[in-house]
């Protein structure tokens, strides 16, 4: 095989390499947003529960569904939220989970791009003496 082929084909795949950790990295800034927004959630409902903690087992408490408060038991209403946080926070484990996994391919595909370029610079400098 040629080298001029040889680098085409090189080149190709340092190419193909790229664009999947291109599409890594994207995902892996997806999944920021995503955990971003949980984070938020979780420090809203974690507000939310303290209010509630502070309030008389008496207090009126009112959940908003849709354009109209309706009345709420407090015990129910702090279930609830516990309920969410509870949920919130096996997301944002899973979304943690997904991240690593996400970084460690990114770390392998960093290292097989590398790889190629390491190859062609090879190829290149060989040509470059001869």
């Amino acid at each position: 095989m040629s080298s001029s082929s040889a680098l085409r084909e090189l080149q190709h795949e340092l190419e193909t390499k790229a664009n999947d950790l291109s599409k890594l990295q994207k995902e892996i800034a997806k999944n920021h947003q995503v955990r971003k927004k949980y984070t938020v959630q979780l420090g809203e409902n974690e507000l939310v529960l303290k209010e509630l903690d502070l309030l008389n087992e008496d207090a009126n408490v009112f959940k908003l569904i849709g354009p109209v408060l309706v009345k709420q038991d407090l015990a129910e209403a702090k279930a609830n939220v516990r309920k969410r946080i509870d949920y919130i926070s096996a997301e944002l484990k899973r979304l943690d989970g997904t991240l690593q996994d996400l970084e460690e391919k990114q770390n392998s595909k960093k290292d097989a791009v590398l790889k190629v370029q390491q190859r062609i610079q090879a190829l290149q400098a060989g040509k470059a003496k001869a």
